[in-house]
């Protein structure tokens, strides 16, 4: 180790991601408890603005080659180096790519040992500190930690969350939890699911929720007692498990009973034209703006003026679905009450009649009548506001959970624990 710090890296998809915030903070959060941090990106982020949290990460940033044809040059001359130095090892990462490749015929297999052996010869090697490699994501980015993992003999473990999870190969994820040192998820359906797929060998699975910051989602302002014209809050990706489709059948259906209201939609995604069509198809342009994709500040303002906050999530025909979505965390927190499906981890965070009102997935109806019951029944708002802070204020401080995440590390590799300061 030469003396020097010893580093965690992080293998993600895209940095930075305003999608993605829960992942720049708990970087942060690492790097304030004493970890040194490098991140391996596999490809720069969409959006031409990023969090303030983003500012302050000091890990560096190396990006990776993200296309295989394109870069192929680039990728080529450090694989070879590593095949000729690494030869035993670059042959079972090569072994294991070709089975994966045998199960799914999916060329992105090799793009992801490519990328691995870049990784392992250009930056791994080269830097003896770094002795943990972390995935975020257990699909592409968990492919590329293994592959570097088998090529550098590092040791890895990664974080799973959903469409990881559920649009994954069954048996290209069990291989990587029998692979890995540990394995964190986002919620207990999860870890449930990943309990059940494990042979009973490899990684032990954590549920560690995400979490937010308590201080940042404050709001004295929230209200039990409202009046029309109410307003409205979603934020969310404009794609298919959002169930944005029903949202604004739901609106409809309140429009037709006369309720008066402004829905705010942030966000942006494939589905975008769609949508906005289907909202001047309802006839809801008068009722209904769309802000696009926003920084946090400006989410917090909305959330700071909205009487009640709407998602319609489903699971996709992919089986994509959500996990446990920050903004409901960041709803509750601030006192926003909630309409969501019971998809899902979602129960998990809005708890029917308690922390919120649930109603099926694409039922329309019954999420109109959730709506009107939380924007009228005071009592009802009352009480799930004071039960839905509570709630996150016990199971989602990002502050406690950093620490549980934390151990995970130094128990993966005892010499992360120097420098590192735990409560």
């Amino acid at each position: 180790m030469s003396g020097s710090q010893p580093t965690l890296a992080y293998i993600l998809k895209g940095y930075p991601r305003i999608s993605e915030t829960f992942i720049s903070n708990e970087i942060l959060l690492l790097e304030n408890l004493g970890f040194t941090i490098r991140l391996f990106p596999m490809r720069k982020g969409r959006e031409d603005f990023c969090h303030e949290s983003v500012k302050q990460i000091k890990a560096r940033v190396d990006y990776l080659p993200t296309e295989l044809l394109i870069e192929l040059p680039r990728l080529i001359g450090p694989n070879i180096f590593c095949a000729v130095k690494q030869t035993k090892r670059y042959r079972r990462a090569l072994a294991t790519a070709s089975r994966r490749f045998r199960r799914t015929r999916r060329q992105a297999t090799f793009k992801h040992l490519f990328q691995a052996g870049y990784m392992t010869e250009k930056f791994l090697c080269k830097d003896p500190s770094i002795c943990h490699l972390h995935g975020h994501f257990a699909h592409s980015p968990t492919s590329v930690t293994m592959f570097a993992a088998i090529l550098s003999g590092l040791s890895f473990s990664f974080t799973a969350h959903a469409k990881d999870i559920y649009t994954s190969h069954p048996e290209q994820l069990r291989e990587k939890l029998e692979q890995a040192v540990f394995v964190a998820t986002c919620t207990r359906q999860n870890k449930a699911y990943l309990d059940d797929l494990k042979t009973g060998v490899g990684a032990r699975i954590h549920c560690i929720y995400h979490g937010i910051d308590l201080d940042l989602f404050q709001n004295d302002d929230h209200r039990a007692a409202i009046s029309p014209p109410y307003r409205l809050l979603t934020v969310a990706r404009i794609i298919e498990k959002k169930g944005l489709p029903t949202v604004y059948q739901a609106l409809r259906r309140l429009v037709d009973k006369g309720i008066d209201f402004e829905h705010t939609l942030i966000g942006d995604g494939d589905d975008r034209e769609s949508v906005l069509r289907l909202i001047e198809e309802l006839g809801l342009s008068s009722h209904c703006r769309w802000l696009g994709t926003k920084p946090h500040d400006e989410v917090l303002d909305q959330f700071r003026c909205s009487d009640l906050f709407i998602l319609g999530s489903k699971i996709a025909a992919d089986g994509d679905r959500d996990g446990i979505p920050n903004v409901l965390v960041e709803s509750l927190a601030m006192g926003i009450p909630a309409v969501a499906t019971n998809v899902s981890s979602i129960p998990e965070i809005v708890i029917d009649k308690e922390t919120g009102l649930t109603v099926e997935q694409e039922d329309s109806e019954a999420l109109s009548e959730a709506l009107l019951q939380l924007l009228t029944d005071q009592q009802l708002r009352q009480r799930v506001i004071n039960k839905g802070k509570a709630l996150v204020s016990e199971h989602f401080d990002n502050s406690r959970l950093i620490v549980d995440l934390a151990r995970l590390f130094v128990d993966a590799d005892p010499r992360f624990e120097n420098g590192v300061s735990m409560p």
